[in-house]
């Protein structure tokens, strides 16, 4: 079975082109057979970007998919953004979606942390989180360690999938995890590197 978190070049190519709105901005986003939430934008995402306050600096989209989160929050608040993911077919589309909303940002492909030096102002995830747990708080600590001091890290989960518990990790981690949002399931938290 493929996973969207894991290489899979066999995959028959599926490209679907869909508009996504972000306050009054529109954005062209382009999917493909094999990423996450293809030909849409799933609704913890949009969850997310939608309580994200506005943000500056450098932003690091960490397993990034095709692009949404750091191709929007980098136009809307001019983030100097870099987008992250394992998966190549994901960062294809995530280089075709920076050309089409004319966004400049580095797109690398990277385990985890693997081939992503520096810090960053902010960092986002939707963990892939059928990756399973050791690889979600993996990528938790390694954010913490990727942030600039007074860096943010955005990310969403639902309770269902284990956000509470994630919440006590990531509190424990920084020494503080505020939640932004929750509600019908959701949660968007953010924990401030001090």
């Amino acid at each position: 079975m493929s996973h969207y978190f894991a290489e899979d070049p066999a995959l028959p190519d599926d490209l679907r082109t869909f508009a996504y709105y972000y306050g009054n901005q529109k954005f062209m986003l382009t999917s493909n057979s094999g990423v996450f939430s293809p030909g849409h934008v799933d609704p913890a995402t949009d969850l997310l970007l939608k309580t994200v306050p506005p943000l500056q600096g450098s932003l690091l989209d960490l397993g990034c998919g095709y692009g949404v989160i750091g191709i929007v929050l980098a136009k809307a608040f001019g983030l100097e953004a870099t987008l992250a993911d394992v998966n190549r077919r994901a960062l294809d589309c995530a280089a075709l979606n920076c050309r089409q909303n004319d966004v400049a940002a580095q797109v690398v492909q990277s385990d985890g942390f693997a081939h992503i030096p520096g810090l960053f102002g902010c960092i986002t995830l939707n963990p892939p989180i059928h990756a399973g747990k050791e690889v979600v708080y993996g990528l938790f600590a390694q954010a913490a360690q990727h942030l600039a001091p007074g860096g943010a890290f955005y990310v969403v989960m639902l309770e269902k999938h284990g956000a509470p518990s994630a919440a006590r990790a990531l509190s424990a981690l920084f020494g503080n995890c505020e939640i932004l949002y929750k509600k019908k399931g959701h949660r968007v938290m953010r924990c401030t590197k001090s």
